[in-house]
């Protein structure tokens, strides 16, 4: 690996901007006009180059293709009042990155080149950072590997790449989630905590399903009984009990380490809340609801940020909820909304100034 990253600028000769309009934006669709590119070949990472945002030309053999060796990373840059660029925990995201690449047995990627290389390019593209409430400018690093053989065996090469997309909220009404009980996401031993392109392609059947009776997304659940919950779909899930916030802890390996999670958490505990980081049942939860006593349930994840969940059905027994009338999950929402628009002191350090 590199010790110290020789980075080349390539700007692009105009922006695309002046035809995109920031209101408004879908997420994920459209994308700036540059983005981060590097090698590793012979055990060392070289040709690291910002350029303009392009197509790749790739073999039909390339290895990523056929075997899946992918992962990547989903962060957020913001701007303040004073226009002042910042990244929202781009380490935490790092650290969780390199988890995965061990996992999948593929190269660490040097910190010089994941942080500063994304601070340059966020730094190169900081006037597609939209300027509305629940707009943000999302960070896609991601790896694969680029080996042009076919055979089962790590890569000898890979590709790393970071492309940045303007964006407003990924789900914009609270939502309606289905308990999987067929499928499954994840088994302890798997790559569940990894944030590896297949788990997400092997999700799309069950989602589908779920969509075709109406849901929006599903509530995994464990592989052996089905009777205890994982993660929903893109995001984590925390269940207001009482005067707890629970959640499904990650010591089977089975769901991700979610960052915004993390820091949802974190304010929960600020708010008073008891944190309880366990194995949590469907069962559990129906006898919590039937009491009284689950006030809110709503997912977190770096896309979805925090997302209200007015409906959980399991088997033919059906959960509603009144977002309209919950505080906790909009006061953390808007506790972390003001923190990474500078409005709310950052005391837990969470916001990387570009």
């Amino acid at each position: 690996m590199i010790a110290t990253m020789e980075l080349t600028i390539n700007k692009a000769e105009q922006s695309k901007l002046k035809d995109i309009s920031l209101e408004n934006l879908p997420f994920g669709k459209y994308f700036t006009d540059h983005m981060l590119e590097a090698d590793y070949e012979n055990g060392e990472w070289k040709n690291v180059e910002i350029k303009p945002y392009q197509p790749l030309l790739l073999s039909p053999s390339l290895a990523a293709l056929h075997y899946g060796q992918a992962i990547f990373e989903g962060i957020k840059a913001y701007k303040n009042a004073d226009g002042e660029v910042f990244i929202f925990r781009p380490y935490d995201n790092y650290q969780r990155f390199n988890v995965s690449a061990e996992r999948m047995q593929m190269p660490s990627v040097p910190e010089d080149i994941f942080i500063e290389g994304m601070k340059q390019l966020v730094a190169l593209d900081k006037a597609w950072i939209p300027n509305q409430a629940d707009h943000s400018l999302y960070i896609r690093p991601f790896m694969f590997s680029s080996d042009e053989l076919i055979g089962v065996r790590p890569s000898d090469t890979y590709k790393f790449l970071n492309i940045l997309s303007p964006t407003g909220p990924y789900y914009n009404a609270p939502m309606r989630i289905y308990v999987e009980e067929q499928y499954v996401r994840a088994v302890p031993g798997g790559i569940g905590y990894a944030k590896a392109a297949g788990n997400y392609g092997a999700a799309m059947y069950a989602t589908a399903q779920a969509k075709k009776r109406g849901y929006d997304q599903v509530l995994w659940t464990d592989a052996f009984e089905h009777k205890y919950v994982q993660e929903i779909g893109t995001m984590n899930v925390i269940f207001i009990i009482g005067d707890k916030a629970v959640t499904p802890d990650l010591g089977a390996g089975t769901i991700l380490a979610g960052v915004t999670r993390n820091s949802a958490l974190t304010l929960l505990q600020e708010a008073g809340f008891t944190i309880e980081e366990r194995s949590l049942s469907i069962d559990e939860i129906i006898d919590a609801f039937k009491s009284g006593l689950l006030h809110e349930v709503f997912g977190t994840g770096t896309a979805a940020t925090i997302s209200y969940i007015k409906e959980l059905r399991y088997k033919d027994f059906v959960m509603n909820f009144d977002t309209d009338k919950w505080q906790t999950a909009p006061t953390i929402k808007k506790w972390l909304t003001d923190i990474r628009e500078g409005r709310r002191e950052d005391k837990y350090g969470w916001m990387v100034k570009v």
